[in-house]
């Protein structure tokens, strides 16, 4: 990528003193009131004085913690080293090395139980934004390219096709590019960005971010192929008979749901079809857009993750009125993002903590009225180390509702497994792999939530790029010529 070096004005250097008494600065955010009517991104970006300022907090440790805490190993003293010198093409060199898709993580990767973990500053005080900073790189990046493609890299004279346009196929067909081997992605839906654009809403994650960053990697000669199930469209042998090495990351994409009764009536989504619809397929623009979506006027979201949140507030921007999370432990427990939890909270987003779905109520034509839940206590700890929710006896309620979103996990889709039996897979129906990515098929590799079950965005990008590693390692041996 060819970036624009334009002058940048840096403030003056500060002294070590200086730079400890600087305070994390806030993320400039629109209004509550405003955004919980609109679909626009909520948070707005450092302005470049915000983010000199915040990067000058970076003390440059001799033994960066924050680094070992990203999943992608992005180099983040250096790149922050380069803003806070007021070098920002030098920041976006740095970022755009280690990072794939560093527009997207700078907005929805959880930087605050990784890389800003690790940080130093944050034993007296706050860490360095790091996640805010990227952001501010990836975008000046984006404005400043000058339309110039990438250096060509010799070819290989490899090919590898990557199954899934999400987080860790599109990392991994960027790795593999940087790498000189001819990469085709297939993607089952008709976009390409997998979770990043079926899954996260607008407000989170504008989908032109997602495009700019697939244009990105097409620009250095990734092919991309949609509307392509593997399993339909093509096998698992069929594919492994015209590559030199495959990479899979179709993602775990099938819903789980409560198993209570009533949960078939009409008014109840999965999370996946909830968020496709509004997401990838536009329902909040219907009758504009050609698929619709229920506008529940009540509307309960059943989980604590970060889908759980993407959905009630999707539920609230789209007119809900009242607008609930059903969780079955308190606020403490909730795997969603703090961030994402303050920001539904801001909206208006109620929070039912301690409670967990009986049965889905609806009336004669089979409409949904309402989900009776329980309300429960906190036992001693499960396998997750959480305390366990433990029912309390005669506290049963009904709340009134008209659509109820089940966001409680998702499995693996066994439409691409199927054609190939002998590809090893777990109980659960993940595809084994080590920690490289290599599964019990030669040069077939896995990564993503296909194989972890589901994970985060940064987390399948690692995956993504150590597996890229991987496969490079492979073609690049005498043997894999044979």
């Amino acid at each position: 990528m060819s970036i624009d070096i334009s002058p940048a004005s840096a403030p003056k250097k500060l002294s070590p003193k200086e730079r400890m008494a600087i305070e994390r600065q806030c993320m400039p955010e629109q209004g509550a009131t405003a955004r919980a009517a609109n679909f626009k991104e909520v948070n707005l970006g450092f302005p470049e004085q915000l983010a000199f300022l915040e990067a000058e907090r970076c003390i440059q440790c001799k033994d960066p913690k924050c680094v070992q805490g990203c999943p992608v190993r992005v180099n983040i003293p250096r790149f922050i080293g380069f803003l806070a010198a007021g070098d920002l093409a030098g920041a976006a060199q740095s970022l755009l090395g280690d990072n794939a898709l560093p527009a997207v993580t700078g907005r929805v990767c959880p930087q605050e139980t990784q890389c800003e973990e690790q940080c130093i500053r944050g034993i007296k005080g706050k860490p360095v934004a790091i996640g805010y900073l990227e952001r501010f790189v990836a975008d000046w990046a984006r404005e400043h390219r000058n339309g110039a493609k990438p250096a060509a890299v010799p070819a290989s004279g490899k090919k590898v096709a990557v199954i899934g346009a999400g987080p860790a196929g599109l990392t991994a067909a960027g790795e593999l590019a940087k790498r000189g081997h001819d990469v085709t992605v297939y993607e089952a839906l008709h976009q390409a960005g997998g979770v990043l654009v079926y899954g996260i809403p607008e407000f989170r994650l504008p989908k032109k971010i997602v495009d700019m960053e697939v244009q990105r990697l097409r620009d250095a000669g990734v092919k991309i192929e949609c509307n392509v199930i593997v399993g339909r469209t093509y096998t698992l042998p069929e594919l492994r008979e015209q590559f030199d090495a495959i990479f899979i990351a179709n993602g775990a994409g099938l819903p789980v749901f409560m198993n209570v009764p009533g949960e078939n009536f009409k008014g109840v989504y999965s999370a996946n079809e909830y968020l496709t619809r509004v997401n990838l397929m536009s329902a909040y623009e219907f009758p504009s857009a050609d698929t619709p979506v229920l506008v529940g006027k009540r509307v309960v979201v059943v989980g604590g993750g970060n889908v759980a949140m993407d959905a009630v507030r999707t539920a609230k921007r789209l007119g809900a009125e009242d607008a609930v999370i059903v969780y079955r432990r308190t606020k403490a427990e909730m795997p969603a993002r703090v961030e994402e939890v303050h920001h539904a909270e801001q909206e208006g987003v109620r929070f039912e903590l301690l409670v967990a779905p009986l049965e889905v109520i609806g009336n004669d034509k089979k409409w949904v009225t309402g989900l009776k839940c329980q309300r429960m206590q906190l036992g001693e700890p499960d396998k997750s180390g959480r305390r366990r929710p433990v029912a309390i006896p005669g506290s049963e309620f009904v709340l009134e509702c008209d659509v109820v979103v089940v966001a409680i996990g998702t499995r693996a889709n066994p439409l691409l497994t199927a054609t190939c039996p002998e590809l090893k897979l777990n109980k659960r129906g993940n595809i084994e792999a080590d920690e490289n990515g290599m599964t019990s098929l030669p040069g077939v590799f896995a990564g993503g939530d296909i194989v972890r079950g589901a994970a985060t965005v940064i987390l399948a990008m690692g995956d993504g790029k150590k597996s890229a590693q991987a496969i490079d390692d492979y073609l690049r041996k005498p043997a894999a010529s044979a």
